[in-house]
């Protein structure tokens, strides 16, 4: 068979998935918006392993920007082991997301904080039959995100999309609702338009380390693209926020470094400087943003809607690098689509 030939058809299908999830989401509007309006809450929990813990952290940034509710991501793990920490004494919203519905340390963090009576639970996943789909008071099942292979791309986007549509419907921002709608469109003219691009950067030989840097909502963002990275072509990849790059981490840099540079609007002159700084130490740049970018999105989008575009070309890279290593991107090495813990 093809190498890589389930991850491929998963990149490229984003954005028909995004539709599909955005019908999902509509038809539970107002069940989502009852959550909200009915209860009161303390804090909101995002949780999660591996790249749902990475949407958690982007997640859980938006949340808090648009709803004004304190609101953070927590590795599923910690919040199994270590409940008190993260949920006593404060009513929590707690939402758990998983691909598969199955893995054990989210479902455990799940069984957990029900028992505690700590607050509500809302989950999101792509199975209907998995465990963790009918565990919350309310279960949003995006099966549009379904994968084949074992490394998340179209799956990441589609569950990483319903939390933006939660930040924006519980934050009262009717215009990011109607804007999501446009996101299928472009997705579909970004991967066209920079498909030669990632895949001539993904296959330069020359090129030996990896950074990804993304403030705010999009350094949880960076982490995914990171480990994409890893999982698919087993190379040397870390991520940062664009500020922290320059203590410390900057002494890697060399002229064989990629830079990948998820660039806000909001943040843009800042943010190219650091870019800047290291192309005159010898590093490659890759610049994905709005406007005047290597990867123009050239969407008149607020940045809360458009982030998920930074993906998809993130996923092409990595997926050339792998292939250009003879690797096989739907199955990386010592990896398993679901981690399940034997207690």
């Amino acid at each position: 068979m093809e190498l890589g030939k389930h991850t491929h058809e998963e990149i490229f299908s984003q954005p028909e998935s995004w539709e599909s999830a955005l019908s999902t989401l509509n038809a539970k509007i107002n069940d989502l918006k009852e959550i909200w309006d009915t209860w009161s809450y303390d804090q909101v929990v995002i949780t999660g392993c591996g790249s749902s813990y990475y949407l958690a952290l982007s997640a859980a940034v938006l949340i808090e920007q648009l709803s004004g509710i304190p609101a953070r991501g927590v590795p599923a793990s910690e919040a199994w082991f270590s409940h008190p920490t993260y949920f006593a004494n404060r009513r929590s919203l707690l939402i758990a997301v998983s691909r598969s519905g199955l893995t054990t340390e989210t479902i455990k963090a799940c069984e957990r904080f029900l028992e505690s009576g700590s607050g509500d639970l809302l989950t999101i996943s792509c199975y209907p039959e998995a465990p963790m789909a009918s565990m919350g008071m309310t279960n949003i099942i995006l099966p549009s995100g379904q994968e084949q292979s074992i490394a998340q791309t179209r799956a990441f986007s589609t569950l990483y999309l319903a939390n933006i549509y939660l930040s924006s419907l519980w934050g009262e921002r009717e215009d990011l609702l109607d804007s999501l709608n446009r996101l299928p469109a472009i997705g579909r003219r970004i991967l066209s338009n920079s498909k030669g691009l990632a895949e001539k950067l993904g296959r330069d030989a020359d090129i030996d380390r990896f950074y990804f840097l993304g403030s705010g909502p999009r350094y949880g963002l960076a982490c995914e693209l990171s480990l994409k990275m890893k999982e698919m072509s087993l190379s040397h990849s870390e991520p940062f926020h664009f500020m922290e790059f320059r203590h410390g981490p900057m002494s890697m840099v060399t002229d064989s470094t990629l830079m990948v540079g998820l660039v806000s609007p909001t943040n843009k002159a800042s943010e190219l400087k650091v870019l800047d700084e290291m192309r005159n130490k010898g590093a490659r740049v890759l610049v994905m943003s709005n406007q005047d970018a290597d990867v123009s999105f050239d969407a008149d989008l607020d940045e809360v809607a458009s982030n998920i575009l930074y993906m998809p070309v993130g996923h092409i890279l990595a997926f050339e690098r792998s292939i250009s290593r003879g690797l096989d991107p739907d199955k990386p090495l010592h990896l398993t689509t679901v981690i399940e813990l034997d207690e």
